[in-house]
């Protein structure tokens, strides 16, 4: 059994925010729980070409937003998954930072981070 508080975890600084790895490719299970923390104002141009992706917003607001310009906006209880390797645009709203609980499959390292740019979606 794994028994993990984000206390004991270094936070993961990832480019617009930072990221609890609470279970990781190291635990065998197959799948990464991440506690996410998008900062307030930031827009995180973001591509997983490896893994698929759900999270659900825990807190704060914000908007994802696909590559064709369509928006969905997140708030406490809205979950939305990345079943295509989707490229998209995750925003924070202006005034608080959005709390999100991720999933990934297949499990992330642990250590991976996003480079931020104007140029394209960072990817991992």
């Amino acid at each position: 059994m794994i028994v993990r508080s984000t206390d004991e975890l270094a936070p993961v600084e990832w480019g617009n925010g930072t990221s609890h790895r609470l279970l990781t490719e190291a635990d065998g299970m197959g799948f990464t729980v991440c506690e996410t923390l998008v900062r307030k104002g930031s827009t995180s141009p973001l591509q997983y070409v490896r893994h698929l992706e759900a999270c659900y917003c825990t807190g704060g607001s914000g908007e994802v937003v696909t590559a064709d310009g369509t928006r969905y906006k997140i708030t406490a209880g809205t979950i939305y998954a990345l079943d295509n390797h989707d490229p998209h645009y995750l925003i924070a709203s202006d005034d608080e930072d959005l709390k999100l609980i991720s999933v990934f499959s297949p499990a992330l390292r642990g250590d991976e981070k996003h480079t931020i740019s104007p140029d394209g979606f960072s990817q991992y």
